[in-house]
């Protein structure tokens, strides 16, 4: 009995340890399945987030800014650059005392302390306090974070767009945007070539003070160029300063709307300067009206006027219809298709020759020519000297300028063409047509790019010198230039010599069209000047154009006057032999044996360069033959030569420089 009842209960023992082994084992596969759907749920659903959470708690995004490539000028100098400059940030969630905080900030930084309440204030965990600070303000930010333990407070690096000259060229370098996108001139036209990269780098830190720990501690931080390609460009930074210089005193004498300058090297089609008044600093262009940021010289279309002659004078003397000696008789005005054509004084000249009509720029006789020619002709060799399409240059924005088309000319539409009227054309064509009379009737394609160089300094690609055509034959061209430098020599175009050289040119004057393209204004009008130096090597082309001056608009009595500055100073400055001595009486030891100055014995006049930059006070010495050793970093406040003395090419000026304000 006893046995019998011992065997049940072990059998209900049995029965409930299998009981609770089934509850333990589906307890287990529960917990099991729970966990398992949980694993899932955090890895499939929420597994993003999750990561993201983790990262930003054991580290941070890092962005590595490359630079934008650099813009240099024909000698190597840096016309634009990318600075890496520190920007302060806070961490408003970590900030203890916001008052506090500010008032011990603000001085160190030149920020008003409501500023810093108010980044504060937004709240979060970045928050920008001040883009850009300069080192001292760095180093007395960063003292302070030591000193006082404001662990809210951190520096990103940035890339700041700059450019060092100021307003030098701006209206061809353009500028540069948010986001590091080149917005006008060359930062534009190749900015996908020169345009910097970001790289997002994870680094892990510690929780305290966010210093880079385990493997970051080895990761690589510094920045590199390797994708910007450097751009070189034809312009000469000297020979840009002089010539915007000389538009400065242009716009002070003149007060006109708007003055233009080129300069181009015949031969080779290369742009030595550009530019254009008023103008803008492009490191503060937001600063400025939109309006300046135009690029006169590609962008602008004007009646050229009597500038444009040359062109018709190369037309009909390459078609025979005139020779230099031919006899005319001029009347002083003449009427076609009902319409006034007079000289420009409203006179007669009488009997005169064709020489004397390009050189006094009788429009008379240009009408009669041009006439002569007929509309096909006419408009034949426009074309052919390139007006009515773009020239191609690397440029954004650049006009194809007005012909008329030849059938619908009329025997009035013939006249005022021959005189520069009724058409319209760019700065770039004009002078880029008058090169092509100084480079014996070839056309060659202006160009502005030199060189394109990788980051590692190869060449990417480089401009070579383009012969477009042959505009007029050699023979002809010869005689053209003859007629041209008589226009300078003895004619209206005697304001732009330059003594000891021989300049060719012609001078222009042409009234304003109105807006709407409904004939004139009264009272404005168009001066310019354009030619070549020295006659017998052309080496440089200049146009200046004066737009709407006030006073006087006569091109051969305001615009040849500051060709006459620009090119004494860039004959020199290129270091192109005079035509002639033109140092007449200078002592004999001063002389070489062939008779010519040794350059370290000639003698230059120091300017004065107080109140300029460095990079202006360098340019301004070094177009005048000399050069600088700069004493401190600021303003120009003194220099050890006093202005206006008189010293030997190629001395040394120190210029003391203080910090501005």
């Amino acid at each position: 009995m006893d046995m019998e009842r011992r065997r049940e209960l072990g059998k209900a023992e049995q029965k409930k340890v299998s009981a609770h082994i089934g509850i333990g084992a589906f307890i287990l596969w529960l917990g099991l399945f729970v966990i398992t759907v949980r694993y899932g749920w955090l890895q499939l659903v929420q597994g993003d987030a999750m990561e993201t959470r983790i990262r930003m708690e054991s580290g941070e995004e890092l962005v590595n800014p490359t630079p934008r490539g650099p813009i240099l000028d024909r000698n190597g100098r840096e016309l634009a650059v990318s600075l890496m400059l520190k920007s302060l940030f806070v961490d408003p969630n970590n900030v203890q005392n916001p008052q506090e905080l500010a008032s011990k900030l603000a001085p160190l930084i030149n920020l008003p302390e409501q500023k810093i309440l108010d980044a504060v204030a937004q709240g979060g965990g970045f928050v920008w306090v001040k883009h850009y600070l300069s080192t001292d303000e760095v180093q007395a930010v960063k003292k302070l974070i030591r000193d006082e333990g404001y662990n809210c407070l951190g520096f990103n690096d940035e890339l700041k767009r700059s450019y060092p000259n100021n307003l030098l060229a701006a209206n061809v370098l353009g500028f540069v945007g948010t986001d590091d996108v080149g917005l006008d001139g060359i930062e534009q036209a190749f900015d996908k070539l020169i345009k910097g990269s970001r790289e997002e780098t994870f680094v892990q830190t510690d929780n305290y003070h966010g210093f880079p720990i385990l493997s970051s501690i080895f990761s690589k931080r510094r920045y590199e160029g390797d994708q910007c390609k450097t751009i070189q460009l034809t312009i000469d930074s000297t020979a840009q300063f002089i010539v915007e210089q000389a538009l400065d005193e242009a716009m002070l004498e003149t007060s006109p709307e708007s003055v233009t300058a080129i300069v181009m090297r015949p031969k080779t089609g290369e742009i030595l300067a550009m530019a254009s008044r008023p103008s803008y600093d492009p490191n503060k262009f937001d600063e400025y009206p939109a309006e300046v940021w135009k690029n006169h010289a590609v962008s602008v279309i004007y009646e050229p006027g009597s500038t444009f002659k040359s062109i018709v004078a190369a037309a009909a003397l390459q078609e025979k219809i005139v020779t230099p000696n031919q006899v005319f008789h001029d009347p002083g005005y003449v009427m076609v298709s009902e319409r006034r054509i007079q000289n420009w004084n409203g006179e007669s000249f009488g009997t005169v020759t064709f020489t004397d009509i390009v050189k006094h720029s009788l429009n008379t006789g240009f009408a009669q020519v041009g006439l002569d020619l007929g509309s096909n002709k006419l408009t034949e060799y426009a074309k052919l000297f390139g007006f009515g399409e773009p020239t191609g240059i690397e440029l954004p924005g650049e006009e194809s300028g007005i012909l008329f088309d030849p059938d619908d000319m009329r025997d009035s539409d013939m006249a005022t063409m021959a005189i520069g009227q009724s058409i319209a054309v760019t700065p770039l064509q004009l002078v880029t047509a008058m090169s092509a009379i100084a480079n014996d009737g070839i056309l060659m394609k202006p160009h502005i790019v030199k060189s394109v160089y990788n980051a590692d300094g190869s060449v990417y690609s480089e401009t070579k010198p383009q012969q477009v055509r042959r505009v007029i034959e050699s023979v002809t061209d010869k005689t053209l230039v003859g007629l041209l430098e008589q226009v300078v020599a003895t004619g209206g175009g005697a304001k732009a010599q330059v003594k000891g050289y021989r300049i060719a040119g012609k001078t222009g004057t042409a009234e304003k069209a109105r807006h709407d393209g409904a004939g004139y204004m009264d009272g404005h009008y168009i001066a310019s000047f354009c030619g070549f130096a020295p006659v017998e090597d052309p080496e440089i082309c200049l146009l200046v154009v004066i737009d709407d001056p006030l006073g006087i608009y006569y091109g051969g009595q305001i615009a040849a006057p500051v060709a006459s500055r620009i090119f004494s100073q860039l004959l020199r400055h290129l270091q192109i032999e005079p035509s002639s001595d033109p140092f007449q009486g200078s002592e004999k030891d001063n002389v070489k044996s062939d008779g010519s100055q040794s350059a370290e014995m000639q003698r230059v006049v120091v300017p004065e360069v107080s109140g300029l930059d460095a990079a202006e006070a360098s340019l301004q010495l070094e177009a005048a033959g000399l050069k600088m050793r700069a004493d401190g970093h600021g303003i120009a406040v003194g220099q050890d030569v006093e202005p206006n003395t008189v010293v030997p090419r190629g001395s040394v000026v120190v210029v003391k420089f203080e910090p501005k304000g």
